[in-house]
């Protein structure tokens, strides 16, 4: 699939999701029960109830496969970066632990995200916050500005992802770090999905393999590159997520296969830093 039309179909299928016509990492329905199944996949990916609680509501859509601001390590008066910031939920979890002296920016490449996530800093009175509209690829922020930047399940989505590195590596200040959570794969995934515009969207035929990841973020410059956390992508998420009911069905995949696919795709959370 060329970049563009990648992008264009990223672009258009997380407007969806923001003007909730449609939901992509996050199942339909609530696998842990309960009536709000945006809270039920955040919990189970790390998010606590006093964080999910804190935030404005409208800013939890359940599109994340981890909580990187919980281990961000994020100190009062520091300026974070979140790349790919949607409706705003790790913003606004970072801007709590930055204070009012502290700054945290949010770029997202999709207007109807960004409109969003500013309703929402209204709403939550979140002066600290900015939100601006761009691709994290080429990032509209200058050089050697950040302490610290987040990202959760978005990295995946871009096909370049070295560039997204490298401008990530640009933007930070020297001593400054990585904490990202992303979906990669322990093994090559079939071609029907990573042929698959769908799969894109639903964060799955983006992901590259667990060593390329890694080799990335080290080509672009940063040292002590390591895992922090590594969990297995739960089926039950994949067979109840949309996009990824839409390809079942549509393609008629059994569930064995289903469960082979699950088993190539892990979620982690990496660090990195940027040498003084």
């Amino acid at each position: 699939m060329k970049q563009e039309k990648i992008k264009k179909a990223v672009r258009e299928g997380y407007a969806k999701i923001a003007k909730k016509e449609a939901s992509c990492c996050s199942p339909v329905k609530s696998c842990c029960g309960g009536d709000n199944p945006s809270e039920s996949i955040s919990k189970s990916i790390g998010y606590t109830d006093e964080e999910l609680k804190g935030v404005p509501e409208g800013a939890n859509l359940g599109l994340g496969c981890g909580n990187p601001v919980a281990l961000a390590s994020l100190k009062q008066g520091e300026i974070v970066l979140d790349l790919g910031s949607g409706p705003g939920l790790d913003c606004f979890l970072a801007a709590n632990k930055v204070g009012k002296t502290g700054k945290v920016v949010g770029v997202d490449m999709t207007p109807e995200m960004i409109e969003k996530a500013r309703e929402n800093a209204r709403k939550g009175k979140y002066g600290n916050v900015e939100f601006r509209l761009g691709e994290i690829e080429n990032l509209p922020v200058a050089d050697n500005f950040v302490n610290a930047v987040i990202s959760n399940c978005v990295i995946n989505l871009v096909p370049d992802k070295e560039r997204v590195f490298r401008e990530t590596f640009r933007v930070l200040k020297p001593g400054g770090r990585l904490m990202i959570s992303d979906l990669v794969l322990l093994k090559e995934l079939p071609d029907f999905i990573k042929n698959s515009v769908e799969a894109y969207i639903g964060c799955l035929s983006g992901a590259i393999m667990k060593d390329d990841y890694l080799n990335a973020i080290k080509a672009a410059g940063f040292r002590e590159v390591k895992i922090i956390d590594e969990t297995s992508f739960p089926i039950e998420l994949m067979a109840s997520d949309s996009t990824a009911k839409a390809l079942i069905e549509e393609m008629k995949i059994p569930m064995e296969k289903l469960k082979d696919v699950a088993r190539s795709v892990v979620s982690i959370k990496v660090q990195g830093i940027k040498p003084e």
